[in-house]
């Protein structure tokens, strides 16, 4: 992983677990690893790591076993897929609907042209 200079190293890294999580790289009750491999593997300070996955804690989707790690919580990886189901919708679809009636498009056109996204975008 690259960490990217437009959003805080701790942030990315839990983007980065909420991936893992929901591609099933990290499935349910599964150990992800430990705040000291992340900071060895992308050589950064164990706070930020800490900071990184303690957010994740804190939203539920990963649980400490004391002595031993941090573990992926049951219903984790539906969590997350709906909290992104309505990132997708705020982010993509509110916009899409606004542009398509400035541009006169009815509901049916639009979803036509997003048909044909399926269709044709790999």
């Amino acid at each position: 992983m690259t960490f990217q200079d437009d959003q805080p190293i701790f942030l990315q890294l839990a983007q980065q677990l909420e991936d893992g999580i929901l591609s099933g790289a990290y499935p349910e009750e599964s150990q992800v690893p430990s705040i000291t491999e992340y900071s060895v593997t992308y050589k950064i300070n164990p706070a930020t790591a800490l900071k990184g996955i303690n957010q994740l804690v804190d939203a539920g989707l990963l649980y400490k076993k004391r002595g031993v790690g941090m573990f992926v919580a049951k219903g984790a990886q539906e969590q997350l897929r709906n909290k992104r189901r309505e990132c997708f919708y705020h982010d993509y679809i509110e916009a899409a609907v606004r542009e398509a009636k400035n541009l006169g498009l009815t509901a049916t056109e639009l979803a036509e042209m997003m048909k044909r996204g399926f269709e044709n975008v790999d």
